[in-house]
């Protein structure tokens, strides 16, 4: 069965949001010259287009909704970057040089962040402080960043399924143990009890 023109504007729609992904990425590794605008100008536009008709079919306006809020998500995560790097201080997408060890020694054992949600999804604030130590720690010894759509639904995740054994909180920890980060989620039971 041919793919609808709902069907086709979203495919085209994935692919540009993709590839803009990918250009803010570069841009702020510093393989690209300036931010990606007419990447990011063309996916608003295909946004705005598709908002504006008419999506009959429940499981395309679901894939544009996910489509729409990813989109959002990033444009958030990039320009809280690109105001990071105007002001000279370190923000998401900072690559942070690893730190120096003398051979054979690992970078000193550390807590780097913690943080307790309720409901990760109406905290952004802090759903983004805690991506960023991650990402941060994770540059740090080399390591890949995670998608940050990737990370929002894990962290979701572990709330929803540690508040079912009856916790209102769910408390995460950045560390670095062992020469590796170290993510962890645990639940609170009353009083924030600290951990080693």
């Amino acid at each position: 069965m041919p793919a609808s023109e709902t069907e086709k504007h979203l495919n085209r729609l994935e692919a540009e949001l993709k590839r803009l992904e990918a250009e803010y990425n570069m841009y702020f590794a510093g393989r690209l010259p300036k931010p990606p605008w007419d990447t990011r100008s063309r996916v608003d536009t295909l946004i705005k287009t598709i908002d504006r008709g008419h999506i009959q079919n429940f499981a395309d306006r679901f894939r544009f909704s996910a489509l729409q809020a990813r989109f959002t998500a990033f444009v958030d995560l990039w320009d809280r970057g690109l105001r990071a790097r105007e002001e000279g201080r370190p923000g998401p997408f900072t690559h942070l040089k690893a730190e120096k060890t003398v051979e054979g020694q690992r970078p000193h054992d550390r807590v780097v962040f913690v943080t307790a949600f309720r409901d990760p999804m109406a905290e952004m604030d802090k759903l983004h402080d805690l991506y960023d130590s991650l990402t941060d720690a994770r540059r740090q010894l080399g390591q890949d960043s995670v998608p940050f759509h990737q990370f929002a639904d894990l962290v979701r995740s572990r709330v929803e399924k540690l508040r079912e054994t009856g916790n209102a909180e769910v408390a995460f920890r950045v560390a670095v143990k062992d020469g590796k980060v170290d993510f962890t989620a645990r639940a609170l039971r009353g009083m924030v009890d600290d951990e080693e």
